[in-house]
């Protein structure tokens, strides 16, 4: 697990190959990511959308950028978590994942960025 905490928010990242929704001859390696994000702060937070930079091994980079996540711009309150599942398919086996979450304070409104720190995608047998 990777973890980063920055503006009382902490990221956590839990990162998961998926062998059955992949499909290697077509290179087509699914991996699953969990993030959970708590909020450390004293003060309810909104999440209002995203950042990520996705880099393959092959040589391809992508950004993704949008509003929330799977859907939702979720309000986290003190002292609570928010988690969610999503996914990402690279042509090669390896590859590399960070981002950033636009927060708003939801006393003050005001906006400040989380990063979300880097984790690498390896098709298991990979590692070896």
């Amino acid at each position: 697990m990777t973890f980063q905490i920055s503006q009382g928010i902490k990221i956590n990242v839990e990162i998961f190959y998926q062998p059955e929704q992949s499909n290697p001859l077509q290179q087509e390696h699914l991996f699953s990511y969990r993030i959970t994000i708590e909020n450390h702060n004293t003060f309810t937070v909104r999440l209002l959308s995203r950042h990520w930079y996705i880099f393959d091994s092959n040589g391809t980079r992508q950004e993704v950028e949008g509003e929330g996540v799977i859907g939702s711009q979720p309000y986290i309150e003190s002292e609570n978590a928010f988690q969610y599942v999503s996914g990402v398919n690279l042509v090669s086996e390896m590859g590399r994942m960070y981002g950033e979450y636009t927060m708003e304070n939801q006393t003050t409104k005001e906006l400040f960025k989380v990063m979300i720190p880097a984790f690498e995608l390896i098709v298991p047998d990979k590692m070896n």
